[in-house]
């Protein structure tokens, strides 16, 4: 059967610093950091490690007075270190006086993320009876040309809304679940702060929407609701997906069905790093999803086979563990020089069975030797064996094969 390329939804293109963000555009990978937004150093630190793993845009916190005030340090420390990489300032309850009282944090930040359900139309709890926190940050943002993601979450939808939407459910002949009344209370909170940030002002095509939930199903049936009423580019991600492989495969399960319905713009995996885990995990795994559905290519991606009573060394995993950290670890570097590199193939097999056949389909493959095999490698690049390597060098040696096929093969720029 002929496989058919994914159908993207038509969206509105919305512009972040010069990036682009639906239309024809491609999935954006977006992330963020978890450091503490006052502590300059190591927030633009942390930005820099995400967008040298390949984060196109960063989000940070910006929850307080002392951290609206880095914003601006870290944009200039972040230029300084030659990474361009947009920011994205995540607002809550107390943004719209953030954002009035520190205009270079305005400036400096590329997007603004609210979220409705506690930034609420009026707060008189704050000492100014009346204040309206929402149009106020939509005020800034067209004041200052910014972009905004209006973000429901399940965790924080607006009460009120809900409240109003069960009492009205309540009334009907053949009352709906609570959980699709939830749902659709999402949708709704989305749509309407949408068309009320565009009755204030702010252009339709400076408008993301997300609807974020923590269980799969749900946020399935929610984005497909959402694409259907709307042609707002969508942030897609688990509000809450968990740490280590629950954490991936629930994200990887959900986004990969929007994905293939063509729904979504740009992805988070939001997973929860073990302590002192690798924040740039989470940029992994999203490239990852979108590169093994053929929908972008970040990196060259290593097929390894998985090991059987074949394999009962470890050198192949060994191999395949080294070559593929190798290979992300030269990304930056080679995303400057070559073309095309990001699409390159390489494969590491643990025996004759598949190994040749695997090695053949791959750029650059290499068939180790099983257990009671013949000790060598037997190489091929491009479908043709062009060497067999022995000894205790083999990784030093297929690496630097590695290195000179991406020299000659993938034009400098």
């Amino acid at each position: 059967m002929i496989q058919h390329p994914v159908q993207r939804r038509t969206t509105r293109r919305v512009m972040v610093d010069g990036f682009a963000i639906g239309g024809s555009s491609p999935v954006v990978v977006q992330s963020m950091t978890n450091t503490d937004t006052a502590d300059a150093r190591g927030t633009a630190q942390q930005v820099y490690e995400l967008a040298q793993a390949g984060s196109e845009l960063v989000r940070i916190t910006v929850n307080t007075a002392e951290a609206a005030a880095q914003v601006s340090h870290i944009r200039k420390i972040l230029d300084g270190m030659q990474c361009a990489v947009p920011l994205i300032g995540d607002f809550h309850y107390n943004g719209h006086r953030l954002l009035t009282d520190f205009p270079e944090c305005a400036r400096a930040l590329a997007k603004y993320r609210i979220n409705p359900g506690n930034v609420g139309t009026n707060r008189k709890s704050t000492g100014h009876p009346g204040e309206d926190p929402f149009a106020m940050m939509i005020s800034i943002a067209i004041k200052y040309d910014k972009p905004v993601r209006i973000g429901v979450n399940w965790g924080s939808l607006d009460q009120n809304l809900v409240v109003r939407m069960m009492d009205e459910n309540a009334r009907r002949e053949q009352p709906e679940e609570v959980a699709e009344v939830t749902r659709e209370a999402l949708i709704v909170s989305a749509l309407e702060s949408a068309k009320r940030a565009e009755e204030l002002g702010l252009s339709h095509d400076r408008i993301v929407l997300s609807c974020k939930v923590s269980e799969v199903q749900d946020l399935i049936a929610v984005y497909r609701e959402l694409a259907r009423r709307c042609d707002y580019p969508l942030h897609l991600g688990l509000t809450e997906a968990g740490m280590g492989s629950k954490g991936i495969v629930a994200s990887t399960a959900a986004l990969s069905v929007l994905l293939q319905e063509g729904i979504g713009d740009t992805i988070r995996v939001s997973l929860t790093p073990e302590p002192g885990g690798d924040r740039a995990q989470e940029v992994v795994v999203a490239q990852e999803i979108l590169q093994t559905m053929g929908l972008r290519s970040f990196a060259p991606m290593v097929t390894a086979c998985p090991g059987c009573g074949r394999t009962t060394s470890t050198v192949f995993q060994e191999l395949a563990q080294s070559i593929q950290s190798y290979l992300r670890a030269q990304m930056p570097l080679w995303r400057i020089q070559y073309d095309g590199v990001e699409n390159m193939k390489v494969a590491v097999m643990g025996c004759i069975v598949n190994g040749p056949g695997e090695s053949k389909l791959a750029n650059i493959g290499i068939s180790l030797p099983g257990t009671g095999e013949n000790p060598a490698a037997p190489v091929y690049v491009d479908g043709e064996r062009v060497t067999t390597l022995r000894g205790d060098n083999i990784a030093r040696e297929f690496q630097r094969i590695v290195d000179e096929y991406v020299a000659n093969k993938y034009v400098r720029r």
